[in-house]
């Protein structure tokens, strides 16, 4: 490559990284003055958590005036987020936090240190513009400079686990304070495990109790899971006629009105001219009417055809015609009819006394390898969940602690523990092979990026060295990231099947998983290939010319290929952050849902009411390779430091508003802040992956600066040591509860005070009033439950348990259709859900209430409270959908 040829590819690369500050800076810009002028007229979208949800969850509405939203944003207290949202989001917010805070003198130190050693008086040949401030930039003779690389990589590693030590710090004391609260630990969610690989020998409740009584206040209740065969597909064929009946009916509503609507325009006209006007018939001409049609004639009527073929192979659309309000009566009906038998022979099976194994294989439905453990105290679930259960291998090995039943995956409850195994390496093997196949259009992403300075070497890309700079930009300073963006979130749809594959039970422990596994993706794609093929592309040449210079020529061109990434860390920091305060797409899909979709009462409950949520799996990983980038470029290309510093800070001002007045995660999904673990792992990662490269760079700068190199390699044994013993120090207590302070879950009496437990606790509010989150999942906090008339019942020979719980606790909630013999929180949907109750909209034609007149005659549960539907068809929302808990909402 010339020396001209080089400093235009230089130029090219500056040209690419300009462009793209100044249309990311633009679009950061416009979105946030689109935000600012929206966020007042569109409360539903931008403020729904200030009275959407019950009155102690609610946020104080911004101010009304256009640019007061940054200043409320800055000052609202972050700490408020654990009330409203959990832990999870809690722990996210305290780790972008601790990154601007890490980022912050890394930025100012770096920029008033690296860019001058790098950059004055000094170069390479042919380095110019963004160049100049890389790493390879210091000519031979000036090699001694990079004694500040290696100064510096010291004090920031320091500084870097400083912070990682005081975060985990808080977090675990957070954690248990969260775990021991007195609203977490009464509910059946805090003393409940989940026990699988049970042997045939202890699936039976009378054993269990026994086993598990030896524990401290010993065993309320157990609930054996089952294999219920076809009730989950009759379950699922329901509540899928269900939806079709409300949709259809609703829809039948809306024609009338329609065609009412159009009778009387026409009477009116008729009217006018002084025509008679026609009175309607009473019933259509086969004289098989009904009320409906009075208002809508038979072929007016919604209709669909039936699927063809066995399930769940069936080929849709392609059956026989049905009138689709018919259908879905008959199907509501006849699955309700067999839903009832199987669950009574379920009763029956559950209440059987089992003296011996043969007495299980007998039923009809017989217990599964696993069972839900409900226990009078929390610590006991803790003890039970960490002690080693069974004497034999895989045999109830695997316990579960907070378990809520909304995040079960019923499916995966049954595996053998053998098979569980294989799975799992069944599973991870796909996410090595797909690693692997992923390179390549991952690659050629990479190449993409540096294909500008290619087209000064490469004769067929001559092409694109005649394009205008502005374009050249685009297409390698846009272009990549966005190919890079669409590739990405093909991934995550993926590697959640081969989790569930594995036999993960629980959703939040696939969240986790997918955490790790995405992250392995983004860093080995996002980042290792991208650099890898932006450097060698950039190199081949030069390789192919002199064979004996790889080592000083990938020296040179590896910190070059830092282009991509300044140019990534400023899409997402800039046009990233401000799309995440406009919500563009929520918006439309708001509107367009309810003007398309928002048909039934439930379907505009759902679009008004429910509001958003995240997926941890993803959204930590995409934060935390931005460390990583941020770390492995921090010494080699420091601008970057100052990008990745605005751009966690932004992150940290959206997804802080976004938590506090928008979104909003179900407590069953709350993992009590385990995903921070995780991203504290990942970002050792980004530290390793800095000093490794840091050390490889050295090395092959030659003799020089091999001490340099050296003193890389003892930072690394010191960072992988202070690795482990944080690991050492704090993996015991992520999950479970110490018997120090066991005494403060609800109901035990509290024998002593730990005084550094108490100084963190951290005030919470401007009013210093500390609220705590309530974990309102399917299972109600026990205090607040109505006290049953069934004490639970014990096995021949157990001891009575003395409980420690407050009255009601774990006792029935009295709902039509359910079971009546303790909680039905840990019973699979298909063996105790109610019928959903159809919802219609009440209308002026009284059509609704004839045609709920003639679904409860099927023996379907219906209603119209709540809902009206005005003349023009149109349906709104007055209250919750009937058979709901009306707590959450209108307060």
């Amino acid at each position: 490559m010339s020396e001209a040829t080089q400093q235009q590819a230089a130029s090219a690369s500056t040209s690419s990284f300009v462009t793209a500050i100044v249309l990311n800076a633009a679009v950061f810009c416009g979105e946030l003055a689109l935000f600012t002028v929206l966020r007042p007229r569109f409360k539903a979208i931008y403020e729904p958590r200030s009275y959407i949800p019950a009155e102690d969850k609610r946020m104080p509405s911004m101010a009304s005036s256009l640019f007061a939203w940054p200043v409320a944003v800055w000052k609202a207290d972050y700490h408020e987020i654990k009330h409203q949202n959990g832990m999870d989001a809690y722990v996210f917010i305290r780790f972008l936090r601790m990154m601007v805070k890490i980022m912050l003198p890394i930025w100012a130190l770096s920029w008033a240190v690296l860019l001058p050693v790098t950059a004055v008086k000094t170069g390479q040949p042919n380095f110019d513009n963004l160049d100049k401030l890389t790493f390879g930039n210091i000519a031979p003779a000036q090699y001694s400079r990079y004694a500040a690389h290696l100064i510096l990589a010291y004090i920031f590693t320091g500084w870097i686990l400083y912070n990682l030590n005081k975060e985990m710090k808080h977090f675990i004391t957070t954690r248990q304070q969260y775990l021991v609260s007195p609203e977490h630990s009464s509910t059946a969610q805090a003393n409940t495990i989940l026990v699988t690989g049970v042997p045939l020998k202890y699936l039976n409740e009378e054993a269990l109790f026994r086993l598990f009584s030896h524990l401290p206040g010993g065993v309320k209740k157990i609930w054996l899971n089952r294999d219920l065969k076809e009730l989950p597909d009759l379950y699922t064929r329901r509540l899928k006629a269900c939806n079709k009946l409300e949709s259809a009916e609703v829809k039948l509503l809306a024609t009338a009105a329609k065609l009412r609507r159009k009778e009387i325009k026409a009477d009116a006209k008729a009217q006018k001219k002084g025509q008679e006007i026609s009175e309607k018939p009473q019933v259509n001409e086969a004289g098989n009417g009904s009320f409906a049609d009075t208002f809508v004639p038979r072929d007016k009527r919604p209709t669909h055809r039936l699927p063809v073929g066995p399930l769940p192979f069936a080929l849709p659309f392609i059956g026989k015609k049905v009138d689709t309000i018919e259908w879905a009566r008959e199907e509501i009906a006849t699955t309700s009819t067999a839903l009832d038998a199987g669950r009574e022979a379920y009763d029956a099976d559950s209440n059987m006394v089992v003296s011996r194994i043969s007495d299980l294989k007998s039923q009809q439905y017989p217990p599964l390898n696993s069972a839900f453990v409900l226990f009078n105290q929390q610590i006991a679930a803790h003890l039970a969940a960490q002690s080693l259960t069974h004497n034999e291998p895989y045999r109830m090995a695997a316990k579960y602690t907070e378990v809520a039943p909304a995040d079960v995956i019923w499916s995966n409850l049954g595996l053998n523990p053998y098979e569980q195994k294989i799975r799992m390496a069944i599973s991870y093997a796909m996410t090595a092979g797909l690693i692997i196949l992923w390179a390549f259009p991952v690659a050629l992403v990479g190449i993409i990026s540096n294909i500008v300075t290619d087209c000064h070497t490469a004769p067929w890309l001559a092409w694109l060295c005649k394009i205008p700079s502005v374009v050249q930009g685009i297409i390698s300073g846009i272009l990549p990231p966005v190919l890079l963006a669409v590739l990405t979130m093909l991934l995550p749809i993926i590697l959640r099947l081969f989790a569930r594959f594995e036999g993960i039970p629980r959703k939040t422990g696939l969240e986790l998983s997918l955490m790790t596994r995405f992250f392995l993706f983004l860093v080995i794609h996002n980042f290792l290939v991208v650099t890898i093929s932006s450097g060698i592309i950039s190199a081949i040449p030069g390789l192919v010319k002199n064979p004996s210079g790889i080592p000083s020529l990938l020296a040179r061109q590896l910190p070059r290929a830092s282009t991509f990434f300044l140019t990534y860390v400023t899409l997402q920091g800039l046009a990233g952050a401000a799309g995440g305060f406009l919500q563009i797409v929520p918006l439309i899909i708001y509107y367009v849902k309810l003007f398309i979709l928002g048909s039934t009462p439930r379907s505009v409950y759902n679009i008004k009411y429910d509001l958003r949520d995240v997926a941890w799996g993803t959204l930590f990983p995409s934060i935390t390779l931005i460390v990583v980038i941020s770390f492995g470029y921090m010494m080699i290309s420091p601008v970057i430091n100052g990008l990745a510093c605005m751009t966690f800070f932004l992150f940290y001002m959206m997804w802080k508003y976004l938590f506090l007045w928008q979104l909003d995660q179900p407590a069953s999904g709350d993992t009590g802040g385990l995903f921070l673990p995780k991203a504290i792992q990942h970002t050792f990662v980004g530290l390793y992956v800095q000093q490794v490269c840091l050390a490889a760079l050295f090395f092959l700068h030659g003799k020089k600066v091999v001490a340099e190199g050296a003193l890389m390699v003892v930072l690394i044994v010191i960072t992988a040591g202070f690795n482990i013993m944080l690991n050492n120090s704090y993996g015991p207590l992520l999950h479970s509860i110490p018997l120090s302070i066991a005494d403060r879950s609800h109901g035990m009496q509290r024998h002593s005070i730990d005084e550094d437990f108490d100084e963190n606790e951290s005030k919470i509010g401007e009013d210093g009033v500390r609220r705590r989150r309530t974990h309102a999942s399917s299972s109600e906090s026990i205090v607040n439950r109505p006290r049953g008339a069934e004490a639970p019942r014990q096995g021949a020979g157990a001891p009575v348990a003395q409980s420690d719980a407050p009255a009601g606790y774990g006792d029935s909630v009295p709902t039509e259709g359910k079971r009546n013999d303790g909680p039905t929180d840990f019973y699979h949907p298909a063996a105790v859900e109610p019928q959903r109750i159809i919802w219609l909209p009440r209308d002026s034609l009284g059509l609704a209430a004839n045609e709920l007149a003639e679904i409860r005659a099927h023996g379907i549960i219906a209603s119209d409270e709540g809902a009206v539907m005005n003349e023009k068809g149109h349906t709104e929302v007055e209250g919750h959908p009937p058979g709901s808990d009306p707590r959450t909402l209108f307060g």
